[in-house]
This record gives structure tokens, C-alpha cells and sequence, in this order.
């Protein structure tokens, strides 16, 4: 049975968010990879993706007003920031959060699931939209209003772990055609050697940008704050 969407939603004096963690590292992904970067990470998803890399964030976590988020982050000295989860657009706090970040002249950029509509986003937040492939076994939830509403600023990921997956995020790139954001094919870590997947996208001469987590080759994949 199709699932249905989860709508996005803004709700007056909502100044806090459920904080699972806060903490300083250099960006693993998107066209920001390699850049110090401070991270914020949300409590709470309503996915459970089989290739989830962050099942801790789904329960606990404390709340937090939005100040002392900011304050929090500042106090990392980085020029930059990333909201992420879990799911972060569940929490209506979240958006008031984002436009606190800009404020402070901080670059914003937001990792989301691609299973809630990004409307409400602040446009000038850097939006990394992860639409789910097959094998996450969540692609039913996928919202695709997402692909009309992000914009230059922003960036469309499918992880991909098969050949099935492949092929589905092959057959999404026309829907992409024209649109302003740009695309990025990222291998599901342990499932899919990178190199297979490279070799796919030279051989279908797409149009997108490969990517690994750069982290998980850096770090304990396993790692908590990495």
C-alpha cells in the first residue's frame, strides 16, 4: 500500500529542536566534500532505510533552544553548517533554526531524505535531497514535488547499492533535465565497490557527479562524530 507523504510544516513559536549531537569535522559529501564543516544532528526519522547509517540518531537526543544551537555552533568556528538526522524536516523548529544560521552569515546546508517537500526550506540553504533508491526499500515514500522545488543552490543524491539501483537513478535523469540543481551518485558503503559504479556512469556517459563518503574512508565508517 502506498505510504502517505509526510507534509512539510512551519508552526508558529517553535524556536527548539531534539539534538541528537553537535560537533566539528570536515564534509563527507556533495560539492562542499572535503571542507571543515560544524554538524548538527536532529533526532527523529520516520524512514528506516535499509542502508541506514544512522540509526542512532532515531531516538534520545536532547532539546535544545534554537539560540543555544547557534550558540553551540558558532562557538566551532567553522564558516559553515549542516542540519542533518535522521530526518530533520519532521521537526517545525528546524526551519526558524536554519533562517538563526543564515543570519549569522553562516553557509547552510541541509542533508533531508527526499520524503518531505522542501518548500518551506529557506532558498538560500544548500539542500542535499536523497531520494531513496529500490534497495532502500523506502523509494515508495519518495516525494517528488522535491525535484520542482529545489533550486541552483541545491543538490539531488541517489545512493546507489545495485545494478537495480543504478538503472532506477539512470531512468530519474530525465525528470532532472533542465532543472537547476546538479545530481550526485553516491555507492551505498560496503554493498557497491565504487569502481563498478564509476564504470557505469563512464560507460552511460552521464551527466552527474560521482561521489564517496569521504568519512567512512577516513574514519571508523562506524564512528559517531565523524
Amino acid at each position: 500500500m502506498l505510504k502517505t507523504h509526510v507534509e512539510p510544516k512551519r508552526v508558529a513559536g517553535a524556536d527548539s529542536v531534539v539534538v541528537k549531537e553537535i560537533y566539528l569535522s570536515l564534509q563527507g559529501e556533495s560539492s562542499h566534500q572535503g571542507l571543515l564543516c560544524a554538524f548538527v544532528r536532529l533526532t527523529g526519522c520516520h524512514l528506516r532505510c535499509s542502508y541506514c547509517d544512522s540509526e542512532f540518531a532515531f531516538h534520545g537526543g536532547k532539546r535544545m533552544k534554537n539560540a543555544e544551537v547557534v550558540e553551540a555552533v558558532l562557538a566551532l568556528k567553522t564558516p559553515r553548517v549542516e542540519v542533518t538526522g535522521g530526518e530533520p524536516l519532521l521537526q517545525p523548529g528546524v526551519y526558524p533554526l536554519m533562517e538563526s544560521l543564515l543570519e549569522e552569515g553562516l553557509i547552510v546546508m541541509l542533508e533531508t531524505s527526499g520524503a518531505i517537500d522542501v518548500r518551506l526550506v529557506p532558498p538560500q540553504v544548500h539542500k542535499i535531497v536523497d531520494l531513496k533508491t529500490p534497495s532502500s526499500g523506502e523509494s515508495e515514500r519518495n516525494d517528488y514535488r522535491v525535484l520542482d522545488t529545489m533550486n541552483a543552490n541545491d543538490e539531488l543524491k541517489l545512493v546507489i547499492g545495485s545494478r537495480e539501483d543504478y538503472e532506477w537513478s539512470r531512468a530519474m535523469l530525465p525528470r532532472t533535465a533542465g532543472k537547476p540543481f546538479s545530481v550526485l551518485f553516491s555507492t551505498v558503503f560496503g554493498k557497491l565497490e565504487p569502481a563498478k559504479l564509476a564504470e557505469w556512469i563512464v560507460e552511460d556517459r552521464l551527466p552527474v557527479r560521482f561521489q564517496l563518503q569521504q568519512h567512512k574512508y577516513l574514519w571508523d565508517p562506524n564512528a559517531r562524530g565523524r
